[in-house]
């Protein structure tokens, strides 16, 4: 059976909840990334809002964030972009009282469960996952055959591993990776890899420490640099290998944060925490499909970011679905606590979790130490 996506049913705005619904209080930000008192804060969920008898989806939504009415739209914006003046809804009810519905069960499967802020919890190592992976093929053979965009958000266990960094180079080859997300450390040990063939100075292929190793990541990094740009790196030292490589190769946009604990760091990564998170949150914008794979703090940051639905151009809502892959259970739990309509939970070894996808994709990756 093909896979196809869960219908999304809109409000009924006929009824007399939303008919005698008022309009919502639409209050003027006092200063520049000030919200008004009593301002809105925004769930992961669809949201409508009546201006002017009219009920108005936020299109492009983001958890914990407020609706801005202008140009006819509600917009959803973090409160450090507020602009003074900005017109920001105002009230916390969520059934009409205040003019704001929040629509929970528009794709059906919250009325299935017994609260409305848990999905699938308490996923363990003892879990049987291999479900959860025929629908996840089944699903990334939907978003390629049917241009949806998937995003993944990468730790940087990938880079220890010949298998690893072959298998995921694959997906980016065969059309199966539309934007990667990641720290300084995926991209470093990646291209040292590439390069010098070690990740944190240990032979990649047999996960030998090789002597000095520990200066091997840091000469990359200060080679990356001496060239001015990833890009200029590779094509100086004719890298031909890789996650960074392939993403360079087929224009995959690759978001690298920093973190205070970061080495050099390569020029491409965002030292400035605020200017990576309206990277990553351009490149969640676009997603329909997000898989987080062994980075705790930019799988839950990621998380926040990301809403249960997108609206596609064509004005159709249709489901996000989000996986957390995590060989900590905390982490992968960590996920259910959103809510989401879609947060998957799988606690397995992210390197074998890969290329079983690749394999499970038909690309028949083998073994790079064959």
């Amino acid at each position: 059976m093909s896979f196809q996506l869960k219908k999304y049913t809109a409000p009924d705005f006929s009824k007399e909840i939303f008919q005698k619904a008022p309009n919502v209080k639409l209050v003027p930000a006092p200063a520049d990334t000030v919200a008004p008192e009593q301002f809105h804060a925004m769930s992961i969920f669809p949201e409508y809002f009546k201006v002017d008898g009219q009920w108005l989806l936020a299109k492009d939504s983001r958890m914990d964030c407020v609706p801005v009415y202008r140009d006819g739209e509600i917009l959803v914006i973090e409160p450090r972009h507020l602009k003074k003046g900005d017109l920001v809804v105002v009230g916390r009810t969520e059934k009409c009282q205040d003019g704001i519905f929040v629509h929970a069960n528009g794709f059906g499967a919250i009325e299935k469960q017994g609260d409305v802020f848990a999905f699938r919890q308490n996923r363990s190592r003892e879990t049987s996952f291999s479900k959860d992976y025929d629908e996840l093929y089944e699903l990334l053979r939907y978003e390629k055959e049917h241009g949806g965009n998937i995003l993944w958000v990468m730790g940087p266990a990938f880079s220890f591993d010949a298998d690893a960094r072959a298998a995921f180079s694959k997906l980016i080859e065969h059309g199966y990776v539309n934007g990667v997300m990641a720290g300084n450390a995926l991209a470093t040990h990646d291209l040292e890899g590439a390069y010098m063939n070690t990740a944190l100075g240990q032979d990649i292929y047999t996960q030998e420490t090789m002597e000095n190793g520990h200066y091997n990541h840091l000469t990359t990094i200060n080679r990356v640099r001496a060239c001015g740009s990833i890009r200029e790196f590779i094509e100086k030292e004719h890298i031909d290998n890789g996650i960074i490589y392939n993403c360079m190769k087929y224009n995959v946009p690759l978001v690298l944060a920093g973190s205070i604990r970061d080495d050099g760091p390569l020029p491409e990564v965002y030292g400035n925490v605020y200017e990576a998170q309206d990277a990553m949150r351009s490149c969640v914008r676009k997603a329909t499909t997000v898989i987080c794979l062994a980075t705790m703090l930019h799988t839950i940051a990621t998380g926040n970011m990301t809403p249960s639905y997108r609206v596609l151009p064509d004005g159709t809502v249709r489901e996000v679905y989000f996986y957390c892959v995590d060989i900590s259970e905390f982490t992968v739990n960590k996920l259910s606590d959103r809510g989401s309509l879609s947060a998957h939970g799988i606690v397995t070894n992210v390197q074998d979790f890969v290329f079983n996808v690749c394999r499970g994709l038909g690309l028949q990756e083998e073994s790079a130490r064959e």
